[in-house]
């Protein structure tokens, strides 16, 4: 912990100061263009990837970025999450972010043991999707393949939220799929994701 009190201590010396105008007007306004899914992995840092100012993402974090496909009555903080981004924070964008190496994606693709972490297992449910397509195109223990294939799932598993459904029906908001590479820091569409809204391919956003 050591380690984050210095980090702490350098950010209020060297960093705040010269954000400060910036963080007085965060104080007040909370304005976010993008929401982005990405997974928890600590080796996937949404604004560092993006080199964003604090404020301008809205980060939902979960294993193996799943989303949940909705369900009345089964709230939970990933649906929370995307509610409050898109029907009251205005949200344009909406990134599903994944990545090589993905440790959720690994232990899918090459079948591990995950008697000992159940809750890790039952929350790996929401991969089923994902795990089809990949073995629909004879891939289904390529890492690399079920990860990009699962950002197609989550991105549709996204759609069934209402209020996403809502804001790409009026135009409001576009879907993005991205798969991060760690090793070269390359960040790529995944060009056979059909947009939900009017079947186009997403663009990687500028």
């Amino acid at each position: 912990m050591r380690h984050l009190a210095h980090g702490i201590d350098r950010f209020q010396r060297e960093v705040f100061p010269d954000r400060a105008g910036l963080f007085a007007r965060l104080a007040t306004t909370h304005r976010p263009g993008t929401l982005f899914i990405g997974c928890s992995d600590a080796r996937v840092v949404p604004e560092l990837i993006t080199q964003t100012e604090p404020g301008e993402l809205f980060v939902v974090r979960t294993a193996g970025n799943l989303v949940p496909a909705y369900a009345p009555g089964d709230d939970d903080g990933v649906a929370a999450g995307i509610e409050y981004a898109v029907a009251v924070l205005g949200v344009r964008d909406i990134v599903v972010c994944g990545h090589s190496a993905c440790g959720a994606m690994t232990a899918l693709a090459e079948g591990h043991d995950l008697s000992g972490a159940p809750a890790v297992a039952r929350w790996l449910r929401y991969a089923a999707a994902s795990r089809a397509r990949a073995a629909a195109a004879e891939a289904g223990g390529d890492v690399d393949v079920l990860v990009r294939e699962n950002v197609s799932a989550q991105l549709a598993n996204l759609a069934t939220h209402p209020s996403v459904a809502r804001a790409l029906a009026q135009g409001s908001v576009r879907l993005h799929g991205w798969v991060f590479d760690i090793r070269t820091g390359t960040v790529a569409d995944v060009a056979d994701v059909a947009d939900v809204a009017d079947g186009q391919a997403p663009a990687l956003a500028a």
